[in-house]
């Protein structure tokens, strides 16, 4: 480089520090990192993930269950976390959250299974006509039960104004029982501010946010939308992320290693200690993965 080229470029960085902006784009987060919320559509699909578990540095997966769409998610879940113990975390599954009979039949399913979470359960899901009320009072005593066995409840909860009001009920019923909001409650930055301020037992995973989904955190080559960035970084303890895969599709290697580059991407932009944060410090101490 030629001396008035490297005047131009000396110029050019103390402008930018001047502005306050950055010369180059922020490095890909590299710690470790906890996919706090996926599934498996089969009994194989955890190898080829655990692979790219690997490749990626993605040191836990907590498998979770679909809300009851497949009445083999208990028996996948298991075999996995039986193939891969100090990979998967397991999840128990809710199929029916308002039945007379859940809270008493997950009590003694959380006392066998060892269970890290509980869930997937689907409270409000427009695509399948779901439009449960957290704050029924059989879902209370789940909630109760969830609380006793210190596991948290993670909820597909699609937010309306009403549907926010019936879960801050639930959530103010049973204040010492963890809700986690899954998808980011398919809400905006501005509600999650708000119903996370009032309740310090709700907790957000920002699974399937990812560049295939909408709502998206970013697209696959672009930022991370300023709103999200912001609430990260106020409450950084309230954070979790998962990537969510379910569909066979998704376990190609080639998408895999997509979602996961996207993922360290994503958190790369954030402070680090925000990062550490929301990658995989919260998973470990909400799941009790340490």
């Amino acid at each position: 480089m030629s001396h008035a080229a490297r005047c131009r470029l000396y110029v050019g960085l103390a402008l930018l520090a001047k502005l306050g902006a950055t010369p180059a784009l922020a490095a890909d987060y590299a710690g470790p990192l906890v996919d706090a919320h996926s599934h498996v559509p089969n009994a194989t699909a955890i190898d080829a993930y655990v692979a790219a578990m690997k490749r990626h540095n993605v040191t836990r997966i907590v498998l979770l269950a679909v809300g009851g769409v497949q009445k083999d998610d208990a028996a996948w879940i298991a075999a996995a976390a039986r193939k891969y113990p100090d990979r998967v975390a397991p999840g128990q599954p809710l199929p029916d959250p308002t039945a007379a009979a859940a809270a008493t039949r997950l009590d003694g399913e959380l006392g066998k299974s060892g269970a890290r979470a509980i869930g997937e359960v689907h409270i409000r899901q427009v695509s399948r006509k779901i439009d449960r009320n957290p704050a029924d009072p059989a879902f209370v005593k789940v909630l109760e039960v969830a609380a006793k066995h210190k596991t948290p409840v993670v909820i597909h909860d699609e937010l309306t104004a009403e549907a926010a009001k019936a879960l801050e009920a639930a959530l103010a019923a049973v204040p010492s029982a963890t809700i986690v909001l899954a998808h980011g409650g398919e809400s905006t930055p501005e509600v999650l501010e708000g119903l996370l301020a009032r309740h310090p037992n709700l907790a957000v995973d920002l699974s399937g946010m990812h560049f295939q989904r909408t709502p998206a955190l970013a697209t696959e080559k672009g930022p991370l939308d300023p709103a999200w960035k912001a609430l990260l970084v106020k409450r950084p303890d309230r954070f979790l992320i998962g990537i969510d895969v379910w569909a066979a599709r998704l376990f190609e290697p080639a998408m895999l290693d997509r979602l996961m580059t996207w993922t360290r991407r994503i958190l790369g932009e954030l402070p680090p200690e925000v990062a550490e944060r929301v990658a995989h410090r919260n998973a470990a101490a909400l799941y009790r993965l340490e």
